[in-house]
């Protein structure tokens, strides 16, 4: 039939009537698709061009900063103790990573097991559940300098713990708290139900089966919100200028103890602002930040292993 429509267009011979339906319709079908390849294409076209754009942005932003950072990283820049001379790293990158370290601690927890209660225990689809979720997508858009405000108020002044390393701990804890916890959150819903109703088949209380089913195929998602507050930890200026201070020592625990904590800090990210601004080292600058990007690499690395590591166990059982 198609043959005979197309003969019969050509010759200009009459057509009957549902010979010219059937036409149009294979016009308007050609003519639909050739715009829906059009846009397609268009659009494969702009992915292809953003991500291109992305990894050139990223690799000049890496390549400027290993070209202008690396031939600087001398043996005095990792001395252990930091002065006007050396200008060392070491007290910094030690502090970054105690900040990390406690920050981690204290959010952690709170993050998932708020996570744990708004998915297993609250009632799905609440108010209470939607006005806690509104609220820590709230948080997550608040800049950095509220937080250090904030801290500096509450944390040292309020509470009196000074310029220390446990306030501007306190004060990154509750900044990624919200990252933690969202991100946590879509973990244990991408869990499917299938696995909570088999621990309840089995005679597995709730907790139980939370802890035994449900968490542990949610771990990769939840260390990917961890990475992501991590990230944030090791790259914060701001809260951290009002909260921890800008000396450049390492706590002295093996003499204080815990009470070392209180001591004010430096991390890496301060510790390039303050050389920065001062403008007498600015070749050192861009060695720390070769640091700084190696750091955050290697911690990304080990987050992202622990998580093949524990999705890999977790089929193994």
């Amino acid at each position: 039939m198609s043959m005979r429509m197309d003969t019969a267009l050509a010759t200009g011979e009459p057509v009957a009537p549902t010979d010219q339906i059937d036409a149009l319709f294979a016009k308007v079908s050609a003519n639909h698709e050739a715009r829906r390849r059009a846009t397609s294409l268009f659009l494969r076209g702009s992915v292809y061009a953003g991500a291109a754009l992305t990894a050139l942005i990223l690799a000049f932003l890496v390549g400027y900063i290993l070209v202008k950072g690396v031939p600087y990283l001398t043996p005095s820049l990792f001395e252990w103790r930091y002065n006007s001379t050396n200008v060392s790293l070491m007290p910094a990158l030690v502090n970054t990573v105690l900040m990390a370290l406690v920050s981690l601690v204290l959010a952690v927890p709170f993050g998932v097991g708020s996570a744990i209660y708004l998915v297993e225990y609250a009632k799905r689809g609440s108010k209470f559940v939607q006005l806690v979720r509104t609220t820590t997508e709230t948080l997550q858009g608040i800049p950095s300098i509220i937080y250090g405000l904030f801290g500096l108020l509450f944390f040292v002044t309020a509470l009196g713990w000074g310029l220390s390393l446990f306030s501007g701990a306190c004060t990154l804890a509750i900044m990624i708290l919200p990252v933690v916890m969202r991100t946590s959150e879509e973990a244990l819903l991408a869990v499917p139900d299938s696995y909570r109703e088999g621990g309840f088949g089995l005679g597995a209380g709730r907790l139980r089966t939370v802890f035994r089913c449900v968490l542990p195929s949610a771990i990769p998602g939840i260390l990917g919100g961890v990475i992501l507050g991590l990230g944030r930890i090791v790259g914060e200026v701001a809260a951290l200028l009002f909260t921890a201070g800008t000396i450049a020592q390492i706590p002295s625990f093996g003499a204080s103890g815990f009470a070392a904590l209180f001591d004010s800090a430096r991390t890496l990210a301060v510790h390039m602002y303050v050389l920065a601004s001062e403008g007498l080292h600015v070749n050192q600058t861009y060695a720390t930040a070769v640091v700084l990007l190696a750091l955050v690499v290697l911690l990304n690395l080990a987050a992202t292993f622990a998580a093949k590591k524990m999705s890999k166990g977790n089929n193994n059982d």
